[in-house]
């Protein structure tokens, strides 16, 4: 079966967990990405932030995208995906977790982000179906 390192977005760039939101939000723009990992100065993976994210959770209640860093936004242990975990585990975990985009990690290093696109391009119509029926509810 396929797994997601077969699957996944490599060289995935990461705001780092000490930079603001202004500067995701134009490492967004430059990247035509509409998330980032955020990785901590140990080079581990704490948590996903998104333009979304950035809307709701910080310009709609006032704070200032310039001085609220990114790692205040990740909020409790990021999702995954092992590099070896097969496009069931993928679908199973998108689905719990309600989640488009799963960084794909290797023991404890981020090597890429497997999306919903991604399995979709992998997988027969069904199961891509039921995902997003899952993550759309």
């Amino acid at each position: 079966m396929t797994t997601a390192r077969e699957i996944m977005t490599p060289d995935v760039t990461c705001v780092g967990e000490k930079e603001t939101l202004a500067d995701a939000a134009r490492k967004m723009a430059d990247l035509g990405v509409g998330s980032l990992p955020i990785c901590g100065e140990d080079n581990r993976l704490k948590g996903m932030v998104t333009d979304r994210d950035i809307v709701v959770k910080a310009l709609a209640k006032g704070r200032n995208p310039g001085e609220v860093t990114a790692g205040e936004l990740g909020e409790g242990k990021p999702v995954t995906i092992g590099a070896d975990d097969d496009t069931a585990a993928i679908l199973r975990t998108m689905s719990q977790h309600k989640v488009r985009r799963l960084p794909v990690i290797d023991g404890h290093q981020l090597i890429g982000i497997v999306a919903v696109a991604d399995v979709a391009r992998a997988l027969p119509d069904r199961p891509v179906g039921d995902l997003i029926d899952a993550i759309s509810e």
